[in-house]
């Protein structure tokens, strides 16, 4: 195991609240490639959908106003097979991509007998099963290469921690389910059966099915990288004074705007949105802030080096005011990356969302829109495959649908198998 603790400049929680404005405006957005001015088109598919409800074949998405910013449900696809957890219904589900219920890992106290799926019993020979287990509030889920299953859930209050350090609450654990939905062990800060994690952003697979839990507390952001047994190999400290500066900047406030890992390296991608003051000119006092730059650094993982860094272009929205044509310079938010270090941003824009897709070296990008209707937006959830296909949980009032754009069929040809 080895520790990385970096150290530079403090974030500003301002600025990184001021972005989620960005979330309501409206644009018109279309599919070309950036580089060659070509039209590009990716058709969303409807695969199924799900209505909301108790049963085994239903998801619990009843109250979906939960103000401490945890996901109600979360989608993770591998192999055209969709992997959800109902943190309402305290369940995970499994479907293929016809929208057949195969297996429902569930709390017996809170969910009616299954009455398609069959008990899941030692030495049984069963295609579509239910096992138990006592979820609190199963939230993110990924899956590996060996349809493993890891699934973040919260403790109950006498088992939690409070880390005086960091000033942070230690109440998260990683469940780790084998193929068969059987409970192996749980995951805590020093690996199997360690520490409760503090509040969980987001959870990885990476090569070799090592595992990469990404956390974020009042001081900073930890990351716990684990191999494919549940052993932590490295565990990395990125302090809010530690945020990258691209040397000889102006002087510019940073903001760790997220951490992802990547699919096929033990890398991390931090994208750092950065910050400018802004003065009124005729008394010279500071007004506010404006963007300035928006950056991708990638870290590697075994050292805590930097390998490189990406710098990501604005998107721009343009209006008209007072006769006068406007122009403003958005973020965009880092969806994730794939095999071969193809970089993923969206947007949220008129009628759903517009991505960008940048090669390794940032050299190369496309633009382009998804649909997601103004009904479908009461939650959703995305998944982005480490080969590229974006699938999503869009929940109306009355369902929940299960969709995917293919994007692996733009990148599929330069990136690695």
């Amino acid at each position: 195991m080895s520790n990385v603790c970096l150290d530079n400049n403090f974030p500003n929680l301002y600025c990184f609240l001021m972005k989620s404005v960005y979330f309501f405006l409206v644009l018109l957005c279309v599919f070309s490639s950036c580089k060659k001015e070509e039209t590009l088109s990716i058709d969303r598919e409807d695969l199924f959908s799900l209505d909301i409800g108790r049963l085994e074949d239903q998801l619990g998405l009843y109250d979906l106003q939960d103000d401490r910013g945890r996901p109600r449900a979360d989608l993770a696809m591998r192999d055209g097979f969709f992997y959800i957890t109902d943190a309402i219904g305290q369940k995970v589900v499994q479907f293929n991509s016809y929208g057949q219920l195969l297996f429902m890992i569930y709390n017996e106290e809170t969910n009616p007998p299954p009455l398609s799926l069959k008990p899941l019993e030692l030495g049984g020979i069963v295609t579509r099963w239910a096992a138990s287990y006592p979820f609190r509030e199963p939230g993110l889920i990924t899956v590996d290469s060996r349809k493993h299953i890891y699934v973040q859930d919260l403790l109950p209050p006498e088992r939690r921690g409070f880390d005086r350090e960091n000033q942070a609450l230690l109440e998260s654990t990683i469940l780790h389910f084998d193929a068969e939905g059987r409970f192996v062990e749980y995951l805590g800060q020093e690996g199997i059966g360690g520490t409760p994690f503090p509040r969980v952003e987001d959870i990885y697979v990476s090569v070799r099915d090592e595992l990469a839990v990404v956390c974020r507390l009042p001081t900073g952001w930890n990351v716990y990288w684990f191999d494919s047994k549940g052993a932590l190999l490295y565990s990395i400290r990125i302090a809010n004074d530690a945020v990258p500066l691209p040397p000889d900047w102006p002087t510019v406030i940073p903001s760790l705007d997220a951490v992802v890992a990547a699919p096929d390296e033990r890398k991390l991608y931090l994208k750092v949105d950065y910050y400018r003051d802004t003065f009124d000119e005729s008394t010279n006092t500071r007004t506010g802030n404006e963007n300035d730059s928006s950056m991708l650094w990638i870290m590697n993982v075994e050292d805590g080096s930097w390998d490189d860094r990406v710098e990501l272009p604005f998107y721009e929205y343009s209006y008209t005011e007072n006769n006068r044509r406007q122009t403003i310079q958005m973020f965009y938010s880092l969806l994730g990356i794939i095999r071969g270090g193809r970089i993923f941003l969206s947007i949220p824009v008129e009628g759903g969302y517009s991505l960008l897709i940048m090669s390794a070296g940032g050299s190369e990008h496309s633009q382009g829109f998804i649909k997601v209707d103004d009904d479908e937006l009461q939650f959703n959830a995305f998944d982005l495959s480490g080969d590229g296909i974006l699938s999503a949980l869009l929940v109306d009032d009355w369902k929940a649908k299960l969709v995917w754009w293919r994007t692996d069929r733009i990148v599929g040809g330069e990136i690695a198998p």
